[in-house]
């Protein structure tokens, strides 16, 4: 009679490793990953001696200041409404030149937010927003929409970008962020 020597029993392992690997792909793939959104702003570009600098007239510039406490100081008055800051923006920005105060033309006129490295953060994006939907404000009346339906156009869709480019017609959103001081 032969005997023979049995095995032990093993569990086959070698697809292990493959089965790990499809599982941490399966997990990359389907796993979503919270993109995060700050404020959206154009830096200026590195300084160099070929850039001139065009002049800017008083006139047709409307100064925000926030100071340490976040006090607003807007063109020399002390202020804290945000709501009739936003509507003189609006005013200042539509002169047209009639009022010799202020701005000349919507393309000439420049809204300068200057902060103090005090001024709190909330403080700094809810006077920055102040001044966007100042301008949102008035794309919006150019085409006779909302704030909020201007803002949510679709500028995939021809037609609704057509739409926005038709409101900011002749007038750029020039707002200039100044450095902070101390």
């Amino acid at each position: 009679m032969i005997t023979r020597k049995r095995k032990g029993v093993e569990i086959n392992s070698s697809s292990m490793a493959d089965i790990a690997f499809l599982l941490l792909i399966f997990f990359l793939v389907t796993t979503t990953i919270v993109n995060d959104k700050g404020v959206m702003l154009l830096l200026p570009p590195k300084k160099t001696d070929d850039i001139i600098i065009a002049p800017i007239h008083e006139r047709n510039l409307f100064k925000i200041q926030v100071n340490s406490v976040d006090q607003l100081l807007v063109n020399g008055e002390l202020t804290d409404n945000l709501k009739t800051v936003r509507e003189h923006i609006q005013t200042f920005v539509l002169n047209y030149g009639k009022d010799k105060s202020s701005s000349e033309s919507p393309k000439k006129a420049i809204v300068s937010i200057k902060n103090n490295r005090g001024t709190t953060y909330d403080k700094y994006i809810e006077v920055l927003n102040t001044v966007q939907g100042a301008y949102y404000d008035i794309y919006a009346k150019n085409v006779n929409i909302t704030n909020e339906s201007y803002r949510s156009l679709d500028l995939s869709k021809p037609e609704e970008k057509l739409l926005a480019t038709k409101a900011k017609k002749g007038i750029p959103m020039n707002i200039s962020i100044a450095e902070p001081s101390n």
